[in-house]
C-alpha cells in the first residue's frame, strides 16, 4: 500500500469504523532516520494505528520503534512481503523471508525498545522456496524471540519473474496452508491477507484463523468499512451513509488545508466512497477533473456529490 495509506486515508477510513486496526504504508528505516519531513506524523484520532516497517537493520529498525513508540503507535509491523525491486534492492521486504534469522534479530531488537505488539507480514514463500517448512522455519525463528503475531499473505511472491503488481495477482493463493499453520502453532495470532473482498469472506476465514487484514479491496470500496464494527465486532448497525462519510470529512480538509494540505492530497482517497452506485463515474470523474487545482476546495466535493443521488 506504498503511498497509499497514508494519514489523510486513515482519517477518512477512521469515519467508517472505530474498532479496526489500520496500517501506515510501508515506510523505510532510513526515510524515518534520514528523510526530509516527518514520515512518523500520525493523528491520534486515527487510533488504532500500525506502523508498518521496511528494513533489515537491527539497530536502525530499534531507532524507528522506539520513537514510533513514543509517538503513540498501537503496533510496530516489520514487512516481510513487499516484493517490489526497490524493496529488493534495500535487502528487505519479501527477500527477508530466505533469512528468518536476521527476521527474528530484528524482532528482536525491536522488542527491546518498545512494549507495544512487534508483529510480522510475511508471504508464504519466495521463489522456489515455497515449502511450508520454510514458511514454519520463519514463524519459528521469529517466535522464538517473543514475536506471538504474524499476518500471513496466502500468496508466494516471485522475487525474479514478476512485477509487483502480478505478484498481487498471478501467484495462486493458498488459504489452506494458513489455516494449517494456525492448527499447528495454536498459541500464535494469525492473520490472513490475499484476496479478501467482502466482509462475509472475512467472516468465514475467522472460523479458522484470528484476523483478517484487507488491503487494495478497503481502499478501492472503502464503505465496505461501514459493516465492520457492526458484523465482525458486534456493534449496533452503523446508520450513516455514503454522503453522510463524505461530508463528515469537511471540517478535517479545512483545518488540514489552512495549515497548507493540498485539497487533492486527501480527497483522492475518497474515489472509491461510491463504488457501485448510480451516479458514482461522474462523482470520480469531476472529483479527478477539478481536484488538483491550487484553488480547488470544498466546493468541488459539493460539486462532485451532486452527480450521485442521495
Amino acid at each position: 500500500m506504498l503511498d497509499w495509506t497514508d494519514r489523510h486515508c486513515r482519517t477518512f477510513h477512521r469515519k467508517m469504523t472505530k474498532h479496526t486496526v489500520l496500517y501506515t504504508e510501508m515506510i523505510t528505516t532510513g526515510a524515518i532516520l534520514f528523510g526530509r519531513g516527518d514520515y512518523l506524523h500520525f493523528n491520534k484520532h486515527e487510533g488504532p494505528v500500525a506502523l508498518q516497517l521496511g528494513g533489515s537493520d537491527p539497530k536502525a529498525l530499534a531507532q524507528c520503534a522506539k520513537l514510533a513508540g513514543e509517538r503513540g503507535y498501537d503496533e510496530i509491523n516489520l514487512n516481510v512481503g513487499c516484493p517490489s525491486d526497490r524493496v529488493q534492492n534495500g535487502r528487505f521486504g519479501a527477500c527477508l523471508m530466505a533469512e528468518p534469522q536476521l527476521v527474528a534479530e530484528c524482532v528482536a531488537a525491536m522488542k527491546n525498545e518498545v512494549s507495544i505488539p512487534v508483529t510480522v507480514k510475511t508471504r508464504i514463500g519466495i521463489d522456489e522456496q515455497d515449502s511450508y517448512e520454510f514458511l514454519c522455519a520463519l514463524i519459528e525463528a521469529s517466535h522464538k524471540v517473543g514475536c506471538d503475531d504474524f499476518i500471513i499473505h496466502a500468496r508466494k511472491a516471485w522475487l525474479n519473474g514478476l512485477s509487483p503488481k502480478e505478484n498481487r495477482e498471478v501467484p495462486p493463493l493458498d488459504y489452506p496452508r494458513v489455516y494449517q499453520l494456525k492448527k499447528d502453532y495454536p498459541q500464535l495470532d494469525l492473520s490472513l491477507n490475499g484476496g479478501v473482498k467482502t466482509i462475509e469472506q472475512s467472516l468465514e476465514h475467522l472460523q479458522h484463523i484470528d484476523g483478517v487484514m484487507i488491503g487494495r479491496e478497503a481502499y478501492s470500496n472503502p464503505f465496505m468499512l461501514n459493516d465492520v464494527d457492526e458484523k465482525i465486532y458486534g456493534d449496533a448497525a452503523n446508520t450513516q451513509s455514503r454522503h453522510d462519510v463524505v461530508r463528515s470529512m469537511y471540517d478535517y480538509i479545512e483545518e488540514e488545508m489552512r495549515l497548507g494540505a493540498n485539497f487533492w492530497h486527501i480527497a483522492r482517497h475518497m474515489l472509491g466512497i461510491f463504488q457501485g452506485q448510480p451516479g458514482a463515474r461522474g462523482f470520480r470523474r469531476h472529483l479527478s477533473e477539478s481536484g488538483h487545482g491550487k484553488q480547488a476546495d470544498l466546493s468541488v466535493m459539493d460539486k462532485a456529490l451532486s452527480f450521485v443521488p442521495e
